[in-house]
């Protein structure tokens, strides 16, 4: 005879323990000073929203929310265009360079 299935209680695949990504999402640092617009031309509250190796962070981790983020990342496109903000930051250089197609030790 056939096992039975679906006895019993249902197994819960993720149980929340309030390990590291529990807990309340934090509230997007424009919403809660009431910036309607963010400003390409503030260098130093843009440069909170770029990684080490100068790529825009995501709403994820930067906990902007979606409306804020599209203007996050506008204006540091237009601030990198105007020379405010470099597109690569100097630290940012691999340590290891890809190889060119034919480069290829034998």
């Amino acid at each position: 005879m056939a096992k039975a299935r679906g006895r019993g209680k249902p197994v819960r695949r993720r149980d929340k323990k309030g390990g590291p990504g529990s807990g309340r999402r934090k509230p997007c640092q424009h919403c809660r000073d009431k910036v309607e617009q963010v400003d390409y031309k503030d260098v130093t509250s843009l440069k909170k929203f770029i990684s080490e190796k100068g790529k825009i962070r995501s709403r994820r981790i930067t906990g902007s929310c979606r409306r804020h983020q599209v203007q996050i990342a506008r204006a540091v496109k237009r601030a990198r265009e105007l020379d405010l903000l470099p597109y690569v930051n100097e630290g940012g250089r691999d340590d290891n360079p890809r190889r060119e197609r034919g480069d290829r030790d034998r």
